[in-house]
């Protein structure tokens, strides 16, 4: 079931995102954020934003949001019940705020496999814009399964 090699490079649809206080706040709070920075104007104001800041990584979320998340799977031919995320990792360029309208481009820089095969590695690099300009970059990788591995 090896992932073909030759998907790198290939992208993902791009999409585009409003940034709102309320789905700042509520993730704040999923995540047991209580600086008041990331729930308050008058705070994040007072601490030099000017809205509420993005938590560092609301950008996950804000990716997968996505109306066609899993079109890439089933073009890639990997069926969704032996995926795991891997990790994510983010760099921030310039501070994202409430308000923003975000453009996400995502392509697959790499796949890889480990255990002789039984694990694959989907890594995906996606750049994160507003108005054309790139305010951050949101690395991450899937980890496929092979079911038939060790059988």
């Amino acid at each position: 079931m090896a992932l073909n090699k030759d998907l790198i490079g290939t992208k993902v649809p791009t999409h585009t995102v409003d940034i709102e206080r309320g789905q700042l706040r509520f993730f704040a709070k999923a995540i047991g954020e209580t600086d008041p920075v990331y729930s308050d104007v008058e705070a994040a104001k007072a601490a030099g934003h000017r809205d509420l800041p993005v938590p560092p990584t609301f950008l996950f979320c804000a990716d997968s949001g996505r109306t066609d998340g899993f079109n890439f799977l089933k073009l890639a031919d990997i069926d969704i019940r032996y995926v795991l995320h891997g990790e994510q990792g983010f760099t921030y360029h310039q501070p994202i705020h409430a308000g923003d309208r975000l453009t996400f481009e995502t392509e697959v820089s790499d796949i890889y496999s480990k255990k002789g095969g039984a694990l694959e590695f989907l890594v995906l690099a996606t750049q994160v814009t507003r108005d054309g300009e790139l305010v951050a970059e949101v690395h991450k990788s899937l980890v496929v399964r092979d079911p038939k591995a060790g059988k």
